[in-house]
């Protein structure tokens, strides 16, 4: 039995529909029908709307969004044709996408095989030269591990060793005990949500937040509640109020250029934070996935703030890290700091999911982190290149644009001048610019402001993927003809 969209859900789902996809523009006005048959694909190119699910009966749906039957109608009929909805006379309609059409899973991104296109959905750097030589140094390492099983939880000792006396270098004093090693960061939130997290108990995120992480809390049928980052930042009053009121199993936090809006959390904050935590008993799950990559120069790696678990005095901080964002995101190797118990029950439970890291791929991070200060620096200047280049690009074609110039990272979090994200996002594929719309990056699927950009590409791509944007934006404001329209009525 195939699974049933109600109409309030739907009405909210669409999240004032009408505005988001321009339904008035300076040229005219596009028929309100085509409107929402746009929404509801919106929906499901974004993958939140599933495939195979049973829409609203017309009636229904008209009523829960206040407009005629006629036009829900009118609606459906377009998605047929279009090949986003299949109907049966007396049975209903359900979702379906056309063939060689891909759709989005829960916002995750998805890789494209298509040379031309400019792709902004993935923040991710090549691998860098030293990687090479790495590997070549990693294989030789090899040989006094193949006489064992190859299965260590844990991860391989020389592995955590090294992560553990990067974070002394931080200030932070820690042990290879309190150090596990997982196939990425992903891996790393995932784990510790199945330790943690009984489906139906409650998890507080930020909003906006890393989509991926939206997945692994919604996968793991926790209850989300949301804490909103504003322009400047985190409200340290109103984010301590409201870890304290949610009193949630964990609250999972980035406070290193967070994704999607690159502010860093200050050391007043931090300090604050895992008191807060304690008393509310909650768990905090820190995210340094960015933590290496500052760009302003007086961000030195001594000036930074220190890590919020330096301030926990009751082992409720769980910090994760990888290789993925300073390094290459193809050495999918993570990991998790916390206390040394909990370290041992999370290795004990990860036997049941994949039994342990590749030691291969361990040896290889290992030999990174040794030439971290040179692969860092580097990262460091080219990222700060491709910021600026995007920003002057922005400032020049898409000046109505507003942001806040991001301190580190890899990613800039625009608000734009409509709500018109998911549709820009669709407009400019068509243009040869993949993008992620903001909605993905809110727990309720709002967000429609605002848009992730990161600059982890060539400043000439960057500046070409801003100009087809500013070609996009402008191509949303004018009215469009179908066959079965009534002609445009001029405003």
């Amino acid at each position: 039995m195939s699974a049933i969209v109600r109409g309030a859900q739907m009405a909210r789902m669409l999240n004032a529909w009408q505005v988001a996809v321009g339904v008035r523009g300076p040229g005219g006005r596009r028929p309100e029908y085509v409107v929402l048959a746009n929404a509801v694909r919106g929906l499901l190119i974004d993958g939140r709307l599933a495939l195979g699910v049973r829409l609203p009966a017309e009636r229904e749906l008209a009523a829960a969004l206040g407009i005629s039957r006629t036009t829900v109608t009118a609606a459906y009929r377009e998605l047929r044709e279009s090949g986003h909805l299949s109907s049966r006379r007396g049975a209903g309609s359900w979702t379906e996408l056309p063939a060689g059409h891909r759709v989005g899973t829960s916002g995750l991104w998805t890789p494209s095989d298509d040379a031309d296109l400019i792709d902004l959905g993935c923040a991710a750097m090549p691998a860098p030269p030293e990687f090479a030589a790495a590997a070549t140094e990693a294989v030789a390492d090899l040989e006094p591990y193949l006489c064992g099983p190859g299965y260590q939880p844990a991860g391989l000792l020389v592995l955590r060793e090294a992560v553990a006396r990067r974070y002394c270098e931080r200030g932070l004093p820690t042990e290879p005990d309190q150090v596990m090693i997982t196939g990425g960061v992903q891996q790393a939130l995932d784990l510790l949500l199945r330790l943690l997290v009984a489906p139906g108990q409650r998890a507080l995120v930020e909003t906006p937040t890393y989509p991926n992480a939206l997945s692994a809390f919604l996968a793991g049928r926790a209850r989300l509640s949301a804490y909103a980052i504003g322009p400047d930042g985190w409200d340290a009053d109103l984010l301590l109020s409201t870890v304290r009121a949610a009193q949630a199993r964990v609250a999972y936090v980035i406070p290193e250029f967070h994704n999607p809006t690159g502010h860093l959390m200050p050391a007043s904050l931090r300090e604050r934070l895992p008191a807060a935590a304690h008393a509310a008993g909650t768990d905090l799950i820190v995210d340094e996935s960015f933590v290496d990559l500052p760009l302003d120069p007086d961000l030195t790696d001594e000036a930074m703030p220190p890590a919020i678990a330096a301030f926990d005095r009751t082992a409720r901080v769980l910090t994760i890290g990888g290789m993925s964002k300073a390094f290459w995101g193809g050495l999918r190797i993570g990991w998790v700091r916390g206390p040394a118990p909990l370290i041992a029950r999370l290795a004990a439970a990860r036997v049941g999911v994949d039994m342990a890291s590749p030691v291969l791929d361990q040896l290889v991070a290992a030999r990174l982190l040794l030439r971290r200060d040179t692969i860092v620096e580097t990262r460091r200047k080219q990222l700060l290149v491709q910021r600026d280049t995007l920003v002057a690009a922005l400032r020049e074609h898409l000046p109505q644009w507003r942001f806040a110039l991001p301190r580190g990272g890899m990613v800039l979090w625009a608000e734009l001048d409509a709500p018109v994200s998911s549709a820009l996002a669709r407009s400019a594929e068509e243009l040869g610019v993949r993008v992620a719309p903001g909605p993905r990056f809110g727990a309720d699927g709002t967000m429609e402001r605002f848009m992730r950009l990161p600059y982890t590409l060539p400043e000439a791509d960057l500046v070409e993927a801003v100009r087809r944007l500013a070609v996009a934006r402008t191509d949303l404001d004018r009215p469009r003809r179908h066959p079965w329209s009534a002609p445009a009525v001029v405003a």
